[in-house]
């Protein structure tokens, strides 16, 4: 070239040289056993933006991830018996390793897909078994096994991916999320299945907040997805079923969302919250069936929002709450329970509105042993008991419900209940339209009660009432009758 043209071509050589430096290094794929016989070798020889691609059979590690690797097992997105094909058929198993090593040790922006994990820490049969059958009453909340000796860990990592892995036999809990204190621990923890874990079958811990999305946990020795100490998960369209505890659990402080979720079969609740004012999840569109114990649980001062959700043929009550609890329960669906629809006793103060509730073994809505719950605008029909009933010194509130066809009185208040029932309509009830007696304590007005079986406001059996602007008629015995040492004070 000329002196003249030397500065372009030096321009475009640099052009180039730039190109080349700035342009991404190709990522690299790297198989075990072709190219590494271990997949921890695999690893260690990998770069970010690589991936670790596995062949099927048993690999008797544990492993640590590095940052943005990918570790997958090879083949596609068959359907197997339990899972994918490619997890079953790809185990990493953690017999014999370092006992203080998860059997997967995630790292920042790195991934797993589709593998089984198992043989972490000792799994006990014979504890699993007894403790399902005691429904989990004798139950330590010290985990068994090595605490934080999980199958799956993440541990005070920003981001990862946990996807399409089967989870069990761990000696704690299958898969783990924990942060730390000013760590944002966002992992996704999705499509996988947990079973026949020591702990829970997902945790949620140590104010980490992964999004915990569409994975199946049963069998688990505690919750099938359990959060503690301030976790803050998202919790998705996940099913829980057949775990000793909960499906899914939440206690110490933690705020997940909870939405969407199937909890069914469970050895106690479906969901169930506890420990605590600080305890305050949001519970959502979730259905909670055929569980041996509440479909949905608050005790010990926790205080959750249960909204929209469906519970039903649960043992107990579809939503029960006790020892001081103080949730909110509100547009919720709860039917055919072997207890009440909703219920609330041992000095609970719920806040139970605009819930429909029906065909349940006892009352529709009911309260009792101090219970102090506000019951407003509720639809309570056809239960075997009461539409709302209170009793043992509970203190309710009871407005605006409509209360009809249920096999004793539309609402109830007996031995020692102090109620004030201001604003309902009750019909066509088998007893009363409203009832009290045992020496209830009860303020009645401004309620709407027709076409009941007997009176339209019935007060005996030593009964306090005072009976203000009330609506009775079409009753098949009297408006209002009062007998058997009851004292009512009629106002119109």
């Amino acid at each position: 070239p000329t002196m003249r043209q030397l500065p372009a071509l030096y321009s475009a050589l640099a052009v180039a040289l730039l190109a080349m430096l700035s342009s991404p290094a190709v990522a690299a794929t790297l198989r075990v056993p072709e190219d590494h016989k271990s997949i921890q070798a695999a690893i260690n020889a990998a770069a970010g933006g690589d991936t670790v691609l596995v062949s099927a059979g048993t690999y008797r590690e544990r492993v640590s991830l590095k940052p943005n690797v990918t570790l997958r097992s090879a083949g596609d997105d068959t359907k197997g018996k339990l899972g994918l094909k490619r997890a079953e058929e790809t185990i990493i198993d953690g017999t014999g390793g370092d006992e203080d090593s998860a059997g997967v040790s995630m790292a920042e922006g790195s991934t797993i897909d589709g593998f089984t994990v198992t043989g972490v820490g000792t799994y006990d049969d014979e504890a699993w078994n007894k403790h399902h059958a005691t429904q989990g009453e004798d139950q330590s909340y010290d985990f068994i096994g090595k605490p934080g000796v999980a199958g799956i860990a993440v541990v005070r990592i920003t981001d990862c991916e946990v996807v399409n892995n089967i989870v069990h036999h761990i000696g704690y809990s299958g898969i783990v999320a924990m942060g730390g204190q000013g760590k944002r621990v966002s992992a996704h923890i999705h499509h996988n299945i947990t079973y026949r874990n020591m702990g829970g079958g997902i945790g949620a811990m140590m104010e980490s907040t992964p999004i915990i999305e569409a994975n199946t946990c049963f069998e688990n020795f505690y919750a099938g997805i359990g959060h503690a100490s301030r976790a803050c998960p998202l919790v998705i369209n996940n099913d829980c079923y057949k775990n000793i505890r909960a499906g899914i659990g939440i206690s110490e402080g933690s705020k997940p969302v909870v939405r969407g979720n199937k909890c069914y079969n469970n050895r106690r609740a479906g969901i169930g919250v506890r420990t605590g004012v600080e305890t305050t999840p949001l519970i959502e569109h979730n259905e909670c069936y055929d569980n041996d114990m509440a479909g949905i649980g608050a005790m010990k001062d926790a205080a959750p929002i249960v909204r929209h959700n469906r519970c039903y043929r649960n043992a107990e009550a579809g939503i029960g709450c006790q020892l001081g609890a103080t949730p909110l329960i509100e547009f919720n669906e709860c039917f055919e329970n072997g207890m009440s629809g909703i219920g609330c006793r041992s000095e609970a103060a719920p806040v139970i509105r605009n819930n429909k509730c029906y065909q349940n073994e006892t009352a529709g809505i009911g309260s009792q042993d101090g219970a102090r719950p506000v019951i407003i605008g509720n639809e309570c029909f056809e239960n075997v008991m009461a539409g709302i009933g209170t009793e043992e010194g509970a203190q309710a509130i009871i407005r605006d419900n409509k209360c009809y066809r249920n096999l004793q009185a539309g609402i109830g208040a007996r031995t020692g209940a102090r109620s004030i029932i201001d604003g309902n309509h009750c019909y066509e009830n088998l007893l009363a339209g409203i009832g009290s007696e045992d020496d209830a304590d009860v303020v009645i007005r401004g309620n709407r009660c027709e076409k009941n079986e007997q009176a339209g406001i019935g007060v005996q059996n030593g009964a306090r009432a005072v009976i203000v602007d009330n609506e009775c008629h079409q009753n098949a015995l009297a408006g209002i009758g009062v007998r058997e040492k009851a004292t009512a004070f009629v106002i119109r």
